[in-house]
């Protein structure tokens, strides 16, 4: 007699304990917030905690609000917890991300974690991108549904740049992994990044679109962040050569960084939130982009999964998927 299929609360059970046992090696140490950031906008929508390591972003009918390093890195790991606005919140983008757009006005790099509002009811769907050089043009998106409430409670959101990946974390658990190639060229991030936590009215693309607007009824919207983590080597953009040389040891250190191995089980935790979780890849975007992007490692059992629009066929399949305020 054939085995019966497990259920699908067996397999969520399954697949968040393998993440679980990858996330479990990550030591990280924390900073307060004006040992880190500087307000960036928003006049008084940014109130630091009371511990004074963390703040709160808010976005209502005057403004939104952000933070930004007070210096800028050659390479680093760069995190926050963050706890996302509750209720009604189409239309709300909140960012955690590294740019250097200030410095390098038309050959910016950049790396994004983008949360992109809310209806009530819904998954909560976050987006990753890449850019080098300027690549404006050739965005890297990829958007994932969330396998908890992420207004319940905070969680940590994490990104790793060295000289030969990228590596974007939730709760210790990478999600998506960039490895450096010469193919790429400069549209590899390789100039030092200051990093930014934002909160802004992005009702024109956000939400399914664009289709869904800020409702300023339900303002004010706040994000919350702490646990806030710089590693890296801090530089002056200017004094690039000085800079290498200085940051050659510190950039070795974070090569060696528990964070920066991906291990099988890490690997084993990476696949199953994609296969579960993913809803747009660029690389299967035959539409928008008919040649594959170099760093794009095709695999046929998940291109079969997506259209040629590089939107999932499988939408309300990863909707009954996500699960209670759990951590992977």
């Amino acid at each position: 007699m054939a085995a019966a299929a497990p259920s699908t609360a067996m397999t969520v059970f399954l697949m968040l304990s393998c993440m679980a046992a990858a996330a479990a090696a990550l030591n990280l140490t924390t900073l307060s917030f004006d040992d880190g950031f500087s307000h960036l906008f928003g006049n008084e929508n940014l109130i630091r905690s009371p511990d004074g390591r963390g703040a709160r972003l808010t976005l209502d009918r005057s403004s939104g609000s952000g933070f930004i390093s007070n210096d800028l890195y050659d390479h680093g790991f760069f995190s926050a917890s963050i706890k996302l606005p509750s209720d009604y919140s189409a239309g709300v983008v909140v960012a955690f991300y590294t740019s250097n757009g200030d410095v390098f006005q038309k050959t910016h790099d950049e790396l994004d974690f983008e949360f992109l509002g809310n209806i009530r009811g819904k998954d909560w769907r976050i987006q990753t991108n890449v850019y080098g050089n300027g690549s404006t043009s050739r965005g890297r998106e990829e958007r994932y549904f969330l396998p908890f409430d992420p207004t319940a409670e905070a969680h940590r959101y994490s990104i790793l740049w060295t000289s030969d990946h990228i590596i974007f974390y939730i709760d210790d658990t990478p999600i998506r992994e960039v490895v450096r190639s010469d193919a790429m060229g400069g549209d590899y991030p390789s100039k030092p990044m200051s990093i930014y936590a934002t909160i802004w009215d992005g009702s024109t693309w956000a939400t399914a679109n664009g289709r869904y607007k800020v409702n300023y009824k339900y303002a004010p919207f706040v994000a919350e962040l702490s646990d806030l983590v710089l590693r890296g080597c801090r530089v002056d953009p200017i004094q690039q050569v000085d800079s290498a040389r200085r940051c050659a040891e510190a950039n070795e250190d974070l090569l060696a960084a528990d964070f920066a191995q991906m291990t099988p089980l890490k690997r084993a935790a990476m696949r199953r939130f994609r296969e579960r979780y993913m809803t747009y890849s660029f690389c299967y975007d035959a539409n928008r982009y008919p040649v594959t992007f170099p760093e794009c490692d095709i695999i046929p059992s998940e291109q079969s999964r997506f259209f040629e629009s590089g939107e999932t066929k499988y939408p309300r399949d990863r909707r009954r998927a996500r699960r209670q305020s759990r951590r992977p």
